[in-house]
């Protein structure tokens, strides 16, 4: 395989992301037969089929799986060596792809705010996902650095904690359990939950939370695509809530939410800057790694330590 082109794999790369020739074609503004050329020398060379044509489109095989992976580690590859250069040359730029948990969309922008003032010459892009669609942009290299709760643990990851990441309860300003103090886990699990999806990071930990409870696991809730769409319906009183306390600040000061005391809370997880474990660091991500480090906890948007008694519903 060591005839291999960079066009060669970048056909196979447009290829397995559209699902067609034709469409990848298109991707990359050449004409299907140009792009059938390059994929028919692959294969020749590698002497096996990369792909099966299916009514449904073309279908990679083991060995297209495998030419894949290694186009992606190029083409991350030479992106690098682009960053590196600028590097030696003295130049202070480059691009930093940030990936981050939907729960993290409340402060990530602000981050970006305060990283982009210290970094006037990095560009940063930001992909925003529930936890799975942010694990497979890191595992597939489609993002530099993830901000998210738990790191996974299917393939070798960098982490570094920036800062706390409580989870509280939260219920509408009339609720019944508003004004109460010390509520039992067992008065809290008899309630109607408005959940994320599965696979969710506060879904998983309302589930930890909750599984000493015998049977409340078969039904965890009612399932909101959300944290927005959770809110609004807490606030509507069609039933509480597990969530960030990141999520609420604005609504508990409004006091349009209120924070449940239950024995237990908050749940206190921490916040991640993850990394592929393959993955060469880059300038960008050198000096976003160090930003985090010193500055990120402060952008953190907490309720305030220890929680106002407002925000429990007390006066």
């Amino acid at each position: 395989m060591r005839t291999l082109s960079l066009r060669q794999l970048k056909a196979v790369e447009a290829i397995m992301r559209e699902g067609s020739v034709a469409r990848a074609a298109k991707a990359l503004s050449l004409t299907a037969p140009a792009v059938t050329l390059q994929l028919k020398q692959i294969e020749d060379d590698a002497g096996l089929p990369l792909f099966d044509r299916t009514r449904d489109g073309m279908r990679p095989t083991d060995a297209g799986r495998l030419v894949f992976e290694a186009a992606t580690f190029v083409d991350e590859r030479l992106r690098q060596l682009d960053e590196e250069l600028d590097a030696l040359k003295g130049v202070r730029a480059g691009h930093l792809r940030l990936g981050a948990v939907s729960t993290a969309k409340y402060f990530a922008p602000a981050l970006m705010a305060g990283f982009k003032k210290a970094h006037p010459g990095i560009e940063i892009s930001l992909m925003v996902g529930n936890r799975e669609e942010t694990v497979s942009a890191l595992r597939d290299h489609r993002i530099d650095t993830a901000l998210m709760g738990r790191p996974p643990k299917t393939f070798a990851v960098r982490a570094a904690l920036f800062g706390d990441h409580p989870l509280v309860i939260v219920a509408s300003a009339g609720h019944r359990l508003a004004g109460c103090r010390d509520i039992l886990k067992e008065t809290i699990a008899a309630e109607h939950f408005l959940v994320r999806e599965p696979g969710s990071g506060t879904r998983i930990s309302l589930e930890i939370f909750l599984s000493d409870i015998p049977g409340r696991l078969d039904y965890l809730g009612q399932e909101m695509g959300s944290n927005e769409t959770i809110k609004q319906a807490v606030m509507a009183d069609l039933g509480i809530a597990f969530i960030s306390a990141h999520t609420i600040a604005q609504e508990v000061e409004l006091g349009r939410l209120v924070i449940l005391d239950v024995v237990g809370m908050p749940i206190r997880r921490q916040w991640y800057a993850v990394s592929h474990g393959d993955r060469t660091f880059s300038p960008a991500m050198h000096a976003f790694d160090t930003f985090l480090g010193s500055e990120g906890a402060r952008y953190l948007p907490l309720v305030s330590k220890p929680y106002p008694a407002a925000a429990f519903g007390l006066s």
